[in-house]
């Protein structure tokens, strides 16, 4: 942590302040219910609690896009580059953003000056698995709140950037870690984990929002036991229903991406990762609830369904990304629907009052390792499609290998699609990759990654990066723009009838929302694996978005690698509106 840094950077604030600048208005509950629908901030990851990423801003538009042009850039400066995913957040003309290795900046939304920053102190022997990205922080009352990389949640002053409170979600020592965004319902910080390859167990928390105090945690794991208000809860699920022996106890299943909220059913939706180890023959079963859905009741941390898209994963595939809230009309009444692109390379919608399943349909090009979804909701999983025991082969050491569409890096995974209303279409940000895999035998120790399986992930076409419209309704897909590194950011869908993504190759971009025409790009000077926001100030739309390349790209394979070779690493926030025509002066 640069210290002294720190500290000037909140002493200057703090002096800014004291000098009589006007008094920050607080966020309240109902700008956070009410933030897909306003228009001049942006409070929560997501752009609303349902996590639709979509602005009604409409003062951008397919006729005017290609005049967009740079307001400001702002640096995130030292030699701390390493993948920034953050979606930023902005309110009463300051743009909060994170990123990696823990440090968050507040910036003037105008002039992109820095009001103040803050770096977490990290410990030097921390062990992420995959990366050491933030994706983001979010506001309520006075406070911005984020998550670090040894597993805590820091409530800061939105105001100078000191520190409120910070409360241990796990221990890092033990493989947790936190790099979602939090999510603000019914005045607390529910959160996540991450460190599922660690074996640690995957658990939902709620805290009390002014004091970070826990109210309820959930864990995703049958048999653990939750807790409300510092008492045992209920146990979810059934002790070895669907795990063998002790397996249970270190099964996995983080929630390490973060969730989303429904007003009108006033639930909690959460995807958790896969089970743990990789090696399957350790674990034979369903093992619930790993790459699952659930709906969780917010004031009690209870589990009130859980929809399971890849039952006993002996893919890594996981099940954490994004369930999006959403209505359709059929037949004349209105189904409270939602949907969710999972890694496994479908597309699931289901009923998000009680997670009874719609529909399935394959999103992406190949899909090996199944033959499809019954009606049920189930995979039909392709006869020899698992990875080989290891205690079948002749050394004991390594199982028979097969080749599996997706890879474990998925159809899609953790950067966020978007949904917009005003199409009717999920904007899928998916990738078109393989993998040859293999089981190994597995052995626990604590902190350290508890895996079972080797992986060499392959390119299937001369593209991989894939962005494709989705009719949630009929499971087609409308329109797709391809792009020969994978697609690594999150998507923003627009009133204005366009589409927003980032591509590694460093450009931002605009589509046309209902044909996927191309009409702006972009050059940031580094990978855009981030999700765009957009805002308006004084009559003006602005669309920012982090950019800055890394991550845990040494899990991708030497064939992936050599597409991304020429990519520079970065680390900056760029904000974009259109440029203003000056009438000509007579001559």
């Amino acid at each position: 942590m640069n210290f002294k840094r720190g500290v000037l950077a909140v002493s200057a604030a703090l002096a800014a302040i004291l000098a009589g600048s006007t008094a920050r208005a607080e966020v309240t509950a109902q700008d956070i219910l009410n933030d897909q629908k306003t228009v001049e901030d942006v409070v929560t990851h997501g752009s609303g609690p349902r996590g639709q990423r979509y602005s009604p801003l409409a003062n951008i538009d397919t006729g005017n896009v290609a005049h967009l042009v740079p307001a400001w850039s702002f640096s995130f400066g030292g030699g701390k580059l390493r993948g920034e995913q953050s979606q930023a957040v902005m309110s009463d003309g300051i743009v909060y953003v994170t990123g990696s290795y823990s440090r968050i900046w507040a910036i003037d939304s105008q002039t992109g000056e820095e009001i103040w920053q803050y770096d977490a102190p990290l410990p030097e022997d921390i062990k992420p698995c995959c990366g050491v990205a933030n994706r983001g922080a979010v506001l309520f009352k006075d406070k911005v709140y984020f998550g670090t990389l040894d597993a805590y949640l820091v409530a800061l002053d939105a105001k100078n950037g000191k520190l409120a409170w910070r409360k241990k979600i796990g221990d890092y020592k033990e493989g947790y870690s936190y790099t979602a965004a939090p999510l603000i319902v019914n005045g607390m910080v529910v959160t996540g984990v991450s460190g599922g390859d660690y074996g640690i167990v995957g658990r939902v928390e709620a805290r009390n929002a002014d004091t970070g105090d826990l109210v309820w945690s959930r864990p995703i794991i049958e048999g653990h036991v939750g807790t409300l208000n510092g008492k045992p809860s209920t146990m979810t699920g059934m002790a070895g229903e669907s795990w063998p022996g002790d397996t249970w106890k270190r099964g996995g299943g983080a929630p390490s991406l973060g969730g989303t909220y429904d007003p009108d059913t006033n639930l909690l939706y959460f995807g958790t990762g896969h089970p743990m180890p990789w090696n399957s023959h350790q674990r034979p079963g369903d093992n619930k609830w790993t790459s699952s859905r659930l709906a969780i009741n917010p004031q009690n941390g209870e589990i009130v369904w859980g929809f399971q898209t890849t039952p006993n994963d002996s893919w890594g595939y996981g099940g954490t990304n994004e369930f999006i809230p959403f209505d359709y009309r059929l037949d004349g009444k209105t189904v409270k629907a939602g949907a969710t692109a999972d890694a496994n390379g479908f597309f699931f919608v289901l009923d998000r009052t009680d997670g009874a399943f719609i529909r399935a349909s394959q999103y992406a090009r190949d899909v090996t390792w199944a033959r499809g979804i019954d009606r049920s909701g189930r995979p039909v999983v392709t006869k020899g499609g698992r990875p080989g025991n290891p205690v079948d082969s002749a050394s004991g050491q390594i199982g028979s290998s097969v080749f599996a569409a997706p890879s474990f890096l998925g159809g899609k995974n953790r950067n966020p699609m978007a949904y917009s209303p005003q199409t009717g279409f999920f904007y899928i940000p998916s990738n078109e990759w393989g993998m040859d895999l293999w089981n190994t035998p597995a052995t626990y120790v604590k902190g350290m990654p508890y895996k079972g399986a080797g992986h060499t992930v392959k390119p299937l076409y001369e593209y991989i990066g894939s962005l494709k419209a989705m009719d949630p309704t009929t499971g087609k897909i409308v329109w797709e723009v391809r792009n020969k590194a994978p697609f690594w950011g999150g998507v923003l869908a627009t009133a204005g009838g366009l589409v927003f993504t980032g591509t590694p190759e460093g450009y931002l971009k605009a589509f046309d929302a209902k044909n996927g025409k191309e009409l702006w790009k972009f050059n940031t000077g580094s990978g855009i694996v981030a999700p765009p926001i957009s805002w308006e100030e004084d009559g003006e739309q602005y669309i920012g978005v982090a950019s800055g390349w890394g991550g845990a790209q040494q899990l991708w394979g030497k064939g992936v690698a050599k597409v991304l070779k020429h990519v520079n690493q970065g680390g900056s926030y760029w904000v974009f509106k259109l440029q203003r025509h000056k009438a000509r002066e007579p001559l």
